[in-house]
């Protein structure tokens, strides 16, 4: 099923990719290119049914092995598109830490308002997100996405008119299915960090 909301505007239905060793120990993970652990393969596997119903006018994703693969065990590995504005939010010096070490060297670090020493900004990655949307938005229907976790958070962030520091009260699962839409002619969160069966 396909559906165009507000000002003839597809819907996005962004995917977390499946579980990694990082995404499961809470390290921030941006450029290392880590597979999928087997519980996220069988996560990725169960989002098939459930996309499977929808209709899509474009496929897009990371170039990240883990988003890459996410979309091929749910059933779109012939279709995705590569967009490298997808990557994650860049960590710089915090890549493979998790915020408990970051918060030892730095008291009352966060993301989404200081960013990541030698990685993104906000700022940056604001307007990383705004282009993948302006990109989407031009499709004849909904669009699915897959993606990371902080990366998906600040488009949604977006989406809904508000800065990225709104993407920290989104909390995302990997393997969940999210759809950005429409009420009335008013971008919306139409359902987040949804079940996957």
């Amino acid at each position: 099923m396909s559906w165009l909301g507000g000002g003839g505007e597809p819907r996005l239905v962004l995917v977390r990719h499946g579980a990694t060793e990082w995404s499961q120990n809470g390290r921030h993970t941006s450029h290392t290119d880590l597979p999928l652990l087997t519980s996220g393969v069988t996560r990725a596997r169960a989002l098939a049914p459930l996309l499977g119903a929808m209709h899509f006018a474009r496929v897009l994703s990371s170039p990240l092995q883990r988003a890459r693969r996410t979309a091929g065990l749910a059933g779109f590995g012939d279709r995705v598109e590569v967009l490298p504005a997808l990557t994650e939010w860049d960590y710089g010096h915090y890549e493979g830490k998790t915020s408990e070490e970051i918060w030892r060297e730095r008291p009352g670090w966060q993301l989404w308002s200081d960013g990541a020493p030698g990685g993104e900004s906000p700022e940056q990655v604001a307007a990383r997100v705004d282009g993948v949307i302006e990109e989407a938005v031009r499709a004849d229907g909904d669009v699915l996405i897959f993606a990371h976790g902080h990366v998906l958070r600040a488009l949604a962030a977006r989406w809904a008119g508000g800065d990225v520091t709104l993407g920290a009260r989104l909390a995302l699962d990997p393997a969940t299915i999210s759809i950005l839409g429409h009420e009335h002619d008013t971008r919306v969160l139409e359902r987040w960090n949804g079940p996957t069966g």
